[in-house]
């Protein structure tokens, strides 16, 4: 599961760190607290090179009629994602990197409080999130969704969470974005421990409406 994630990587660096051509709308960076349904970095493999583009968090079939014609799908199972009417088009055909520098997950408290933990790489390098895309709408109003792709969490993370979103070493890119052909499918398991490492944040990130650099501080107590 991933269900929120900050991203503070300027765009340019992005672009330089993915050898991707970057678009004009991207989003604005900082942000500590994206959110589902936000505009999303996401790195495409086209004919003409890598392009790094803004999309919707938020996976839209085509066979939505609109924006709230089904669940929101923010996250795809990796164990399924060949087999889900909805992502198995773009199993094949539409894998992306979606570009981040941590993520959130809760814990629960006996009273049943939310304890948010800060999610990042021990080395502080960017993280890139496996995703799969979807262009939805009308010619007038189209628009490009993802979803992150998610697998049962390693042995570390399963101590806060039992899924953790599929992140992909650099050496791995060519091969999720089809650029190496066949194969992508053997990058589908949880990543191996000692890569990523996590600390409480503040509960001020339990809500969407949260911004600033202190969300990813670590809490007092």
């Amino acid at each position: 599961m991933c269900g929120r994630f900050a991203i503070t990587l300027p765009n340019d660096a992005m672009a330089q760190l993915f050898s991707a051509r970057p678009a004009n709308t991207l989003p604005s960076v900082p942000n500590f607290n994206v959110c589902p349904t936000n505009q999303v970095h996401v790195v495409r493999a086209g004919e003409s090179g890598r392009q790094l583009d803004p999309l919707r968090w938020g996976f839209l079939p085509h066979w939505y009629k609109t924006e709230n014609a089904g669940p929101l799908l923010i996250n795809a199972r990796a164990e399924t994602l060949a087999e889900k009417p909805a992502f198995r088009a773009a199993c094949r055909a539409r894998r992306c990197l979606i570009a981040a520098t941590g993520f959130y997950e809760w814990t629960k408290t006996e009273k049943g409080d939310r304890l948010p933990w800060y999610i990042h790489r021990k080395d502080g390098a960017p993280i890139a999130f496996a995703g799969v895309w979807q262009d939805w709408g009308t010619e007038d109003a189209r628009q490009g969704t993802c979803a992150i792709v998610t697998t049962p969490a390693n042995t570390y993370l399963s101590a806060i969470h039992h899924r953790m979103p599929l992140i992909l070493e650099p050496d791995d890119w060519p091969l999720w974005l089809g650029e190496v052909g066949k194969g992508a499918a053997t990058l589908m398991r949880p990543g191996v421990d000692g890569v990523l490492d996590y600390y409480r944040v503040d509960p001020a990130v339990n809500s969407n409406r949260a911004s600033g650099p202190d969300l990813i501080e670590p809490a007092l107590t």
